[in-house]
């Protein structure tokens, strides 16, 4: 006679099996690229698209996928901000985030979220969100940071103009 705990396992090898071998069944099916069409956007209205591109182009060699992002910005941020310890930074998406720090001279600590949104280098592509351990910082001391950031890309491009 066989136990109950021999057929349940033969059920499940069986189930594990079946759903193994399903996995080839659609070998020759094509994807409809356009069900994976991102829209939206600042640009977008309702009922189009903006630019046709979908996330699929991300995994295609042409070089064209990706938000763009200013290298002077990027660069800069990291400059300013390099006290505080990057947690994460994605330059497809142009977004760094940072840990708590503390600046130079400083005694209060500060973390930061910045987003890079455009490749024009101007104030527009810019946006920082600081945060103290007590909570958001004044708008005038992210102003200030933005300024200090923004001025470093000028420089960087100016430099890199030489060049």
């Amino acid at each position: 006679m066989i136990s109950a705990r021999k057929m349940r396992s033969a059920g499940l090898l069986f189930a594990a099996l079946c759903v193994l071998a399903s996995c080839g069944a659609f070998r020759g099916a094509k994807l409809d690229p356009k069900a994976f069409e991102v829209e939206g956007g600042r640009e977008a209205t309702v009922g189009t698209q903006t630019g046709g591109t979908s996330i699929l182009d991300a995994f295609r060699g042409d070089g064209t996928a990706g938000i763009k992002v200013n290298r002077f910005l990027w660069t800069a941020s990291l400059e300013v901000l390099d006290f505080l310890p990057v947690q994460n930074a994605d330059p497809f998406t142009g977004v760094i985030s940072t840990g708590f720090g503390t600046p130079p001279g400083g005694g209060r600590a500060y973390r930061a979220t910045v987003l890079i949104s455009d490749p024009a280098l101007d104030a527009r592509s810019l946006n920082v969100a600081l945060q103290s351990r007590s909570g958001p910082v004044s708008p005038e001391t992210q102003r200030a940071v933005e300024d200090a950031i923004l001025s470093r890309a000028r420089q960087l491009r100016g430099q890199a103009g030489r060049f």
